[in-house]
């Protein structure tokens, strides 16, 4: 009987052990890169390469939204910041998986879990909390939304597959009022 719980005391490191060791090396993965790695294996054609790249940030970046708004939910000492966290979610989630089935019937690889830079930037936020954490997601989300709208105005206009560029173009009003709502929100915090 005390071999047995021994066993399963060593059982039960082991598995630990490893589970630790595995979740080091997954802060360590770049999904961004692995998924670019991955569409430059399957494409020759550049011009398919430049689209797999977009749909490759598109989800590296939607993925991050939907993340840092989880923790505004969490973190958030504003009401406001709350509703508009919850609209990322809900929006922001279904985007992505409109940009998964996309990415599906071109074949692209997409990013499982998120680049070392966008979960450097998750983390850094989520130590903040209350009006520190809300200022400072407020930026993130006006600058975050301005680039996003350069990048799918950038795909919409020269982007090389129709499917893509669509999908890109359609977006971009979803976007803009995103942008907008982020800097009506950021205003109604400085005022405060």
């Amino acid at each position: 009987m005390n071999a047995m719980k021994i066993l399963s005391t060593l059982s039960l490191i082991v598995f630990l052990a490893s589970s630790c060791t595995n979740k080091d090396k997954q802060e360590n993965i770049d999904g961004k890169d692995i998924a670019e790695e991955q569409n430059e294996d399957k494409f020759e054609d550049t011009r398919v390469e430049d689209d797999s790249q977009f749909a490759v940030e598109a989800a590296d970046g939607g993925m991050l939204e939907v993340q840092l708004a989880s923790v505004a939910l969490q973190n958030s000492a504003s009401p406001q910041v709350k509703e508009f966290a919850q609209t990322m979610i809900s929006e922001h989630g279904q985007v992505n998986d409109e940009l998964k089935e996309l990415a599906a019937t071109k074949n692209y690889s997409l990013p499982i879990v998120m680049s070392e830079k966008n979960q450097k930037k998750l983390n850094e936020l989520s130590e903040k909390t209350g009006a520190e954490f809300d200022k400072a997601y407020c930026n993130f989300m006006i600058k975050d939304h301005k680039d996003d709208i350069d990048r799918f105005k950038k795909e919409a206009e020269k982007g090389n597959d129709p499917d893509v560029k669509a999908w890109a173009s359609g977006k971009i009003p979803a976007l803009e009022n995103h942008l907008t709502m982020a800097e009506t929100l950021d205003k109604a915090i400085a005022e405060r």
